[in-house]
């Protein structure tokens, strides 16, 4: 059998779990997986920075452009939805190619959209459309590694896949310097149609034809009904899934307290983005290098324990009114190092127990829920009497959340106990 990375090896060709696959293949895989999965962070981050430059060119307010946001965090919840099942059906490259298709053609009509309005459906449709890259590159893994193998292997496409939220708003301002705001779309449409070309050539199908399922929608619907009465499944992908409000909560706060109650300037805001970013990707290699030495419940146990700790002394600072900047950035510093830990760990657990054959649907599943609880959970912290976030109710969203993600650790515990 050739190896997936050989230029000739047919991309039709079904690949299956070995043990003994090359480093070359490895990289590859993780470097083609990397691109897909970055997609959805850059074309989520990339325009940020271009919101006023929008808001006057398409004569929106900026409740409308920030909609825009909104409608691609929904399309990226439904999309997982629709495609891991697909995957399912038809294997992983069908679905992954078309979803990498529209996202480059929703990315080149985003460049022309005539108000904001459309410019939100479009928004929406790139959402579903990049969907495929996030939640087919998971199944992929899943149908490749098991355990620690699977572990090591999203350490490593973690690294990839997390320079896209350290660099998208950077290389976004920097864009804005050399062109209209539409620049930033050109971009996504390139890198997405790059995209196409390395799944086509070097990506072959990972599901074999005898372990697919075609599911109607009472089949569906039975998958979908059993994997939310599994604990086994159900307590990891909470603990993801609040672990991500946690950190979605730092990422829609921090800009307005750092500014606001800090004094710091974009730019400053933008560099301690920048190096708290750097400290998730040092928790994820952190976790690699723990693999074979420490067990994956272990490994997610101290990262929850060092979110808690970080968060809820950050809690503790605010309620006090001692908080400066350099205590809080060290404490977020620390809580996003800890979710280098939990995020490939917490994936792991909620596929790892998983046939095969639905392993698309359980990535659907748990991206959809990761983004639904992510964005449910930021919006608390502007809960506030002004209406806008505050140091002490972004720490308590996130203090708070971290005891629950450490609770659906224990309902993990247990279950596999039972």
């Amino acid at each position: 059998m050739q190896s997936p990375s050989s230029p000739s090896a047919s991309p039709e060709q079904e690949i299956r779990p070995s043990s003994t696959r090359s480093r070359k293949s490895i990289a590859l895989l993780v470097l083609v997986l990397g691109v897909l999965t970055a997609t959805g962070p850059l074309a989520t981050d990339m325009y940020l920075p271009a919101f006023p430059q929008i808001t006057q060119e398409l004569g929106a307010t900026e409740g409308q452009v920030g909609l825009t946001l909104t409608a691609i965090m929904l399309g990226l919840s439904v999309g997982q939805l629709v495609i891991g099942p697909m995957s399912d059906a038809w294997g992983r490259r069908g679905p992954l190619l078309v979803g990498v298709a529209l996202f480059t053609v929703t990315s080149v009509l985003c460049v022309f959209v005539p108000n904001v309005t459309v410019f939100i459906v479009l928004r929406f449709l790139q959402g579903v459309a990049g969907a495929a890259g996030a939640v087919v590159a998971r199944a992929v893994v899943r149908d490749l590694f098991q355990g620690d193998d699977a572990v090591r292997f999203f350490s490593r496409l973690a690294l990839v896949m997390m320079l896209a939220p350290l660099l998208a708003p950077l290389v976004g301002a920097q864009l804005l310097l050399v062109g209209p705001w539409q620049l930033s779309f050109w971009v996504l449409a390139a890198m997405s149609a790059l995209s196409f070309v390395l799944v086509l050539l070097w990506l072959p199908e990972s599901l074999p034809r005898e372990a697919r399922r075609i599911q109607g929608p009472r089949q569906l619907a039975s998958t979908v009904g059993t994997l939310v009465r599994d604990p086994k499944f159900v307590s990891p992908v909470l603990t993801l899934g609040l672990s991500f409000g946690m950190l979605f909560t730092y990422v829609s706060a921090f800009s307005f307290v750092s500014q606001n109650e800090f004094g710091i300037s974009p730019q400053g805001y933008g560099w301690l983005f920048a190096v708290n970013s750097l400290a998730m990707m040092a928790g994820t290699q952190g976790n690699g290098l723990l693999v074979g030495r420490v067990d994956t419940s272990r490994r997610l146990l101290l990262g929850l324990l060092l979110a808690l700790v970080a968060v809820g002394t950050l809690l503790a600072l605010a309620l006090s009114g001692v908080a400066q900047l350099w205590m809080v950035s060290g404490l977020l510093a620390l809580m996003m190092f800890s979710v280098g830990f939990i995020m490939p760990n917490a994936t792991v657990s909620a596929l790892d127990g998983q046939p095969v054959a639905v392993a698309g649907t359980a990535s659907a599943l748990m991206g959809s829920l990761q983004f639904a609880l992510g964005g449910a959970i930021a919006a608390m912290a502007g809960m506030t009497p002004s209406g806008e976030a505050s140091l002490v109710s972004m720490a308590v969203v996130m203090a708070s959340v971290a005891v629950l993600s450490l609770l659906a650790f224990v309902w993990s515990a247990r279950s596999k106990v039972g």
